[in-house]
């Protein structure tokens, strides 16, 4: 079994995305609002990313405890349940300092605002605003007249507003900026706790302390590159950060996938551009390999496959439970309860004591459902293809068990670097924003109509190493969706397994770095709004929620026997993420 960095690595990522459930269910229950969950770590009302809100309100798993979650957790749901965001959007400064002040000052208005009788909720807030406080001033911040001033400025702010104290480890610390400060928002700061249940009231106040402060701030900024300061701090903490323009994207950590968006992708109006598709291919898996080769390969799956101990039976029962349906099929005769069965009534005049008279309906589970796997069979991915392969050859033949039918699907491209569309581009003299230059590669590992056990070979070529090259996953994705909705069953499900971003080098340079990830996403909304297809993504040590609504972190190098496969029969079953 794997351990070290990489292990860890995935472990927290697990913890991250349980913390991640945990919270949003919070907000959901306080807010009253079903649609709320966290996507990329950020709070997300169905698509549509959620405002910034106030700088307290992103904690980090690496530094901070679970209690800090569930006051941010909390804090979330009273901004949704005690602001008005149009209002608040029609009051709100538009110089980007100012903003962000008065977005805190918002902030802290709803906290205070926590009702009396949420003992726990109250003390929730109040721990996760002393940690924020603590780790801000630990971190060197304060040694700067702009970081001292903003820490200042959050701390009496919030301590008149709420009723509760400065944090008591930095009170003394805070008295010299307090007395400055004074004079000049003094008025302000009484009116802040007098109008905090009235929000338009309560916002000409926090304006005027946001237009002062944000000046103070400025000249404070001055002051510090006029001295020279080393800017020797944590950029993800940095004062420069906090006082950014609110609306810009919260960095992702190393352990969501990366998405943005695509300049040339939006200047084309969306329309996604292929150079050339005259070298594109579909594969049957089993004619990539010799024979003996695939057999090595299968032999190797199967040892892989033993040494995991899955109970392949019990797999199939619960994917039946959860995917079949029960309909009808037909009558059970001679039972001594049900509907009176007309046929045996002559019986009764033979025997009067008869009770075997009656019949019953006879209910039946049918799995009417398509389920298909989609493989990304990019370069990364060539340390996960053992596990991969393992899990869904196993999934491929328990389905087949539960009267499921199954697909398995892979995607990779035919060359690094483009190859010959590139190499055509190129002749063509480059001209600009080609679209996608690489030859796109599909491959079926398992058709819907081969059964599992004339598959086993197939299968086996998710271990052939030279298949991992780059890949594009929106084109597959759509691909996938196609052949889905060829299939007649009622109920169709779509799990893609990947370990990161589209990548392939040529088009990103040719276009540019985010030009197959936006078209991802485009893609998989498109997909999911028509509303016939579930689809769902399988991150292999990587948060995929920045593409797909519903997903979840597989941990394949630790997990063992049959946790791996009631952690996708989860997913299938809608629990995880959305």
């Amino acid at each position: 079994m794997t351990t070290g960095p990489a292990s860890a690595m995935q472990r927290r990522v697990r913890q991250e995305e349980l913390v991640a459930e945990l919270c949003a269910g919070v907000v959901r229950a306080f807010s009253g609002e079903r649609d709320l969950h966290f996507r990329g770590r950020r709070l997300h009302r169905g698509r549509a990313a959620l405002p910034w809100f106030a700088p307290h309100l992103h904690p980090s798993p690496e530094t901070d405890d679970f209690a800090s979650f569930r006051g941010v957790a909390d804090g979330l749901a009273l901004r949704l349940t005690a602001s008005d965001a149009a209002l608040h959007e029609s009051l709100r400064p538009e110089e980007p300092v100012e903003r962000m002040l008065f977005e805190m000052l918002e902030q802290f208005r709803v906290e205070a605002l926590a009702p009396e009788i949420m003992a726990g909720m109250r003390h929730n807030l109040r721990h996760r605003h002393e940690q924020w406080s603590l780790a801000f001033h630990h971190s060197g911040l304060t040694d700067t007249a702009r970081g001292l001033l903003l820490y200042a400025v959050a701390q009496i702010c919030r301590a008149r507003v709420s009723g509760e104290q400065v944090v008591e480890e930095t009170e003394d610390m805070l008295e010299a900026t307090r007395f400055a400060l004074a004079p000049l928002i003094g008025h302000a700061l009484a009116g802040l706790r007098k109008d905090r249940a009235d929000q338009a009231a309560y916002a000409v106040h926090a304006r005027a302390i946001a237009r002062t402060v944000a000046a103070m701030l400025h000249e404070a900024g001055e002051e510090d590159s006029d001295a020279g300061r080393d800017a020797h701090v944590d950029d993800k903490r940095s004062v420069f950060s906090l006082v950014a323009d609110m609306d810009q994207e919260i960095v992702e950590r190393f352990t969501t996938a990366e998405s943005g968006r695509s300049e040339v992708l939006e200047g084309a109006g969306g329309a996604y551009r292929v150079f050339s598709d005259a070298y594109d291919r579909e594969h049957d898996a089993a004619a990539l390999a010799r024979k003996e080769v695939l057999a090595d390969h299968r032999e190797r799956l199967d040892r892989r496959i033993s040494a995991q101990g899955v109970n392949i039976g019990r797999l199939a029962r619960e994917l039946r439970a959860l995917l079949a349906e029960p309909e009808r099929d037909g009558w059970d005769g001679a039972q001594e309860e049900g509907l009176v069965d007309g046929r045996r009534l002559a019986q009764l005049v033979a025997s009067p004591t008869e009770r075997r008279l009656f019949r019953t309906e006879r209910m039946e589970p049918i799995a009417d459902c398509v389920v298909t796997f989609l493989i990304d069979c990019s370069g990364s991915m060539k340390e996960h293809a053992e596990s991969v392969a393992m899990m869904v050859d196993v999934f491929a033949r328990a389905l087949e068990q539960a009267g499921v039918a199954c697909e398995v699907l892979g995607f990779t491209t035919g060359a690094w670097n483009g190859g010959r569309p590139q190499r055509e581009w190129v002749r063509a003299g480059r001209p600009p924003h080609p679209g996608r230059l690489n030859e796109r590669c599909h491959v079926v590992f398992k058709a819907v109509a081969t059964p599992w056990r004339r598959a086993r070979p197939a299968m086996a070529a998710l271990l052939k190493a030279d298949l991992f090259r780059e890949g594009i996953d929106g084109e597959a994705v759509d691909w996938a969706c196609m052949r889905l909705r060829q299939r007649g069953e009622a109920r169709k499900l779509l799990l893609a397994i990947s370990d990161g971003s589209p990548m392939d080098s040529a088009t990103h340079l040719a276009n540019d770095a985010h030009y197959l990830d936006h078209h991802l996403r485009d893609v998989i909304a498109r997909q999911e709004q028509r509303g016939d297809i579930a689809i769902a993504g399988i991150g292999v040590g990587l948060d995929l929620s920045p593409y797909y609504s519903r997903s979840h972190v597989l941990d394949l190098a630790t997990s063992s026997g049959n946790a791996i496969f009631r952690e996708v029969i989860e997913l299938m079953a809608g629990r995880h993420r959305r």
